[in-house]
């Protein structure tokens, strides 16, 4: 098992590439069960989510072949197995993906109840009961969905009391093979939930109100698609945390191939912490900050502020003069990173599903600057939120258990050192306690 050593006190400078968006790359690869020609995919990031995922295509009898890292080609013509087993389901939530490609394309599906990061409830019933009202009969046995829909799926109106990407998802490729029109209400907004609808569009799917809160979708009644080449976006997460690099070291850099029509709730923070920011073309510059105001985050769906950002900028609030609070409305289990943040010598206070953080900026402040420690990374996002935490800390930080960083970032050392940063990457002793 590998961890990162991060020195810190580094001022950082140039600028570095972001990669294309994990959370676009996984609906897509899914997309491919619903094609009857080779899906050329390109920009995908070199993570391990994307990997595992054509590895689950690649059992259901998919040929996925390699271009390069980034690139790669998917044939989907013969399909044959249903079963989307628990040894790869396990390793993330996202391979629940194929429940709803799979079961419009072959009238039965088996897909295993779902692992990944454990950041709070994320129930796969929203899914389920999406299938079912378009025609589908489930039930849960050993563990595994088990999906039948023998005559097809037929269109519905689908009402989602909760928004949910991942289940808009799946409703939106079923019904892009459903008999007849399917209209989502309450729909995800994402910028990839977006682009998948474009892909479909692109493929011949007919759907009306992309990007709204209502999507329509007439179905092609089990008729595979014809996709064109797809380009994945960019990862507007991974632009939001390498600008959030820049803005906790207070340096001045920038970030390219970037989207920045994707990041304006994220931008705007930044703008009211004090930071100057630039846009030109596909070029996001971060300026630094004279003075960096305290300020108040409330994680929404898109296109208010992500959730996938909260524990980035729970670390930046340490910097910033005043108290800054941060309140979590989408996953209840989501300040788990506080603990290690706290270890680092973070004043954070918690109550329910707010935080409230002490910045150790300003001359009336009693609180302390952050110190290197021996940190554990508990998901995703949080293991960002430690690294960023470790260019500020004085001397060395040391984050454990950094395979959540490599689900969702592409060689994020690199990239970081290549900024300037002190980090590294070093192979974990197994004399390492795991039991935290």
């Amino acid at each position: 098992m590998d961890s990162l050593e991060i020195i810190g006190g580094a001022h950082l400078h140039g600028g570095v590439a972001i990669s294309g968006a994990k959370n676009a790359a996984l609906p897509l690869l899914s997309a491919t069960l619903l094609a009857k020609n080779q899906v050329c995919i390109t920009n995908l990031p070199n993570v391990a989510d994307v990997q595992t995922f054509a590895k689950l295509l690649e059992h259901l009898g998919c040929i996925v072949e390699w271009e390069n890292p980034h690139n790669v080609s998917v044939n989907a013509s013969q399909i044959i197995h249903t079963k989307a087993i628990y040894d790869i389901v396990r390793k993330m939530r996202a391979s629940i993906l194929v429940l709803g490609p799979l079961l419009a394309r072959c009238g039965y599906c088996e897909v295993s109840l779902p692992g990944g990061c454990a950041i709070g409830a994320r129930p796969v019933d929203l899914h389920i009961a999406a299938m079912e009202k378009m025609g589908a009969e489930i039930s849960i046995q050993g563990g595994y969905i088990v999906a039948k829909a023998p005559n097809g799926l037929k269109g519905a109106q689908i009402v989602f009391d909760k928004i949910t990407v991942t289940g808009c998802e799946n409703v939106i490729m079923a019904a892009a093979l459903a008999n007849g029109r399917t209209q989502i209400i309450n729909a995800a907004r994402e910028p990839e939930v977006v682009q998948l609808c474009e892909v479909l569009m692109q493929a011949g799917v007919t759907i009306q109100g992309v990007g709204t809160s209502i999507l329509e979708i007439q179905g092609r009644d089990r008729e595979l698609l014809d996709f064109a080449p797809i380009e994945v976006i960019p990862d507007r997460i991974e632009a939001g945390t390498y600008l959030c690099a820049g803005a906790i070291t207070n340096s001045q850099m920038h970030i390219t191939n970037a989207n920045a029509t994707h990041l304006e709730a994220v931008l705007e923070k930044f703008r009211q912490i004090g930071f100057g920011i630039n846009i030109r073309d596909d070029i996001i510059e971060i300026l630094p900050a004279q003075k960096r105001l305290c300020f108040e985050v409330i994680t929404t769906e898109h296109p208010g502020f992500p959730t996938d950002m909260q524990a980035q900028f729970m670390a930046l609030a340490t910097q910033c003069e005043g108290t800054s609070t941060i309140q979590e409305r989408l996953f209840e289990n989501r300040f788990m990173h506080v603990g290690e943040l706290q270890r680092l010598g973070a004043n954070i206070t918690l109550k329910g599903n707010s935080a409230t953080i002490m910045g150790n900026s300003g001359i009336n402040t009693t609180t302390k600057g952050l110190v290197g420690a021996d940190v554990m990374a508990t998901d995703l996002r949080a293991s960002s939120a430690l690294v960023l935490a470790g260019l500020v800390a004085q001397g060395t930080t040391k984050v454990h258990r950094i395979y959540h960083l490599d689900r969702g970032y592409e060689k994020l050392e690199s990239k970081l050192g290549a900024l300037g940063a002190q980090i590294t990457r070093t192979r974990e002793s197994k004399s390492i306690d795991s039991s935290k």
